[in-house]
């Protein structure tokens, strides 16, 4: 399926096995190998897939910590040319919250 994702060319999108045939135009979409059936990944593969696993988890505790914040834990009801300016602060103060 093709999105209509705005990213910057040349992005890379790590996604997990659930985002099978996710493209997004100008982002190399970067996933974790498939056990085969009967057969144990690869040493290279188990280590691969570690490494994406250890970015993705960082993703992830980012993403619920824009959450803590009641605007974005469910569906946004405000006006729409609002919610860029409110998710820019938000993350201004969970960076700032995080990095000191």
């Amino acid at each position: 399926r093709r999105h209509a994702h705005h990213l910057p060319a040349g992005s890379v999108c790590a996604v997990d096995l659930g985002y099978v045939g996710f493209r997004v135009e100008g982002c190399s979409v970067v996933m974790p190998f498939k056990k085969p059936p009967g057969r144990d990944l690869e040493p290279e593969q188990m280590e691969f897939n570690q490494r994406l696993a250890k970015v993705r988890v960082k993703v992830e505790h980012r993403i619920r910590s824009l959450k803590i914040f009641r605007i974005l834990k469910g569906v946004y009801r405000g006006r729409r040319r609002r919610f860029e300016l409110r998710l820019r602060l938000i993350a201004a103060l969970v960076n700032r919250m995080i990095g000191g």
